[in-house]
């Protein structure tokens, strides 16, 4: 039980990934959750509105079941498989962090200063949330993808915009880090 309970090393995980991208493959199919949105969008009608919509989703829907498998899955790690150990994060990390106010950190998995109820409610959080949406919905769209249809489709089946979008998102995660995070806390 240690074993599942804890985080898998590089030598299991990295198969596994490989194994299933193989498998898409041969199949002829692609990963990504951003083209789940869309997915659903047209189940939902909205190739009434818009062209961008007009697609078969009864082609892209078994990639619903990554969504729905990943927030089942997300569950069952959180309740059930979860060892309650920390992440243990580098030293001069957590001062940094508490430079930009984070109290705690080190201490949860994730910020409360951005995770918790009160924090996404208040102006700060709200305004946060909204621009980053925005961004993300709209950088996701531009990148014609997302991290995990780029990073691991993309990589994995060596296309050149792919590698030009993650390089991308790398330098945006910078970016944000170090500029614009400070500026926000």
């Amino acid at each position: 039980m240690n074993f599942i309970l804890n985080p898998w090393p590089w030598y299991v995980s990295g198969p596994l990934i490989a194994l299933v991208m193989a498998l898409l493959v041969y199949f002829g199919k692609t990963f990504g959750m951003s083209s789940n949105l869309k997915t659903m969008c047209t189940m939902l009608g909205a190739n009434k509105f818009s062209d961008f919509f007009k697609v078969d989703w009864k082609e892209q829907s078994w990639n619903l079941v990554v969504v729905i498998g990943a927030i089942i899955g997300g569950y069952i790690a959180v309740n059930f498989l979860s060892n309650g150990v920390v992440t243990n994060l580098n030293p001069k990390t957590v001062s940094e962090l508490s430079d930009l106010g984070f109290n705690n950190a080190g201490t949860n998995l994730v910020p409360k200063e951005l995770y918790d109820f009160e924090s996404i409610m208040s102006g700060k959080g709200l305004l946060i949330l909204i621009i980053g949406g925005l961004l993300v919905g709209f950088g996701t769209r531009y990148a014609d993808g997302c991290t995990s249809g780029h990073a691991i489709t993309g990589l994995s089946s060596l296309q050149k915009p792919s590698l030009i979008a993650v390089i991308g998102f790398f330098i945006g995660g910078l970016i944000m880090t170090n500029l614009i995070l400070p500026l926000i806390f």
